[in-house]
């Protein structure tokens, strides 16, 4: 699975005023402000939209509401070649939409960022889900991700990982260890101090990332420079 160290961010102001046509490199798009980036954050690229909305959504239960914005969300998103690892709405007078994908090769780049959010932004502007101003936020996982698919848990099997589940079990919530996989509907985890493999119900997770060591951090660098080494059209062709 490939990391990106490398923190890009996009910025991109919006509002309830009429489009404009603008270019940017080359490419003629619409928007209603100017992009103000790129600006740096450490281990994850991203970009942000700010967006206007008057619309009241009702008291629609918090997962219930996620789950709707990654489905108006996950087709844009497959369309242009990403996979939506998480979507989640914070804050309440500042509210930022946090849309966290990456290629199926687990790129994504601060051009990715940008790309997606542009094809986001006219989606969430006809469905307006949400109510008042709003960020939007695109970024990639980065490299202490959060796991947040069962094939994630394979995908990343051997490196450490904390859990926190819904749940208490033997007194407690949270548990680390080394990820061994996925089993049916299960978590499978090498936890500290125990010598059996925990299986742990995907159902019960409620947060899961990995951890940040040494390891990770080598093999992210490693993946960034075969990236880097990578031409853009020949992973166009790859898709």
């Amino acid at each position: 699975m490939a990391l990106w160290p490398e923190a890009q961010v996009f910025t991109r102001q919006m509002d309830d005023k009429p489009a404009k046509t603008a270019y940017m490199g080359g490419e003629q798009r619409s928007r209603r402000r100017a992009p103000s980036g790129p600006l740096f954050r450490l281990g994850v690229a991203f970009a942000r939209h700010r967006i206007g909305r008057r619309r009241n959504v009702g008291n629609v239960p918090v997962a219930s509401f996620g789950q709707r914005l990654e489905d108006l969300i996950a087709p844009t998103a497959a369309a242009e070649g990403f996979d939506v690892v998480r979507v989640r709405l914070t804050g309440s007078k500042a509210k930022t939409l946090q849309v966290m994908a990456e290629r199926p090769d687990g790129s994504m780049t601060a051009e990715d960022c940008a790309a997606l959010s542009r094809a986001l932004s006219p989606i969430l502007d006809a469905a307006d889900p949400i109510e008042g101003e709003y960020v939007l936020e695109v970024s990639s996982p980065g490299v202490d991700r959060p796991l947040t698919r069962l094939k994630d848990f394979d995908a990343w099997a051997g490196h450490r990982a904390k859990i926190e589940l819904d749940r208490m079990i033997e007194g407690r919530k949270r548990f680390s260890g080394v990820l061994a996989g996925a089993e049916e509907d299960n978590v499978l985890l090498d936890m500290d101090g125990e010598e059996e493999t925990a299986l742990i119900p995907f159902g019960w997770i409620a947060t899961a990332k990995l951890e940040l060591t040494d390891e990770l951090i080598r093999e992210s660098l490693k993946a960034a420079k075969a990236a880097a080494k990578e031409a853009p059209e020949d992973r166009s062709e790859a898709q």
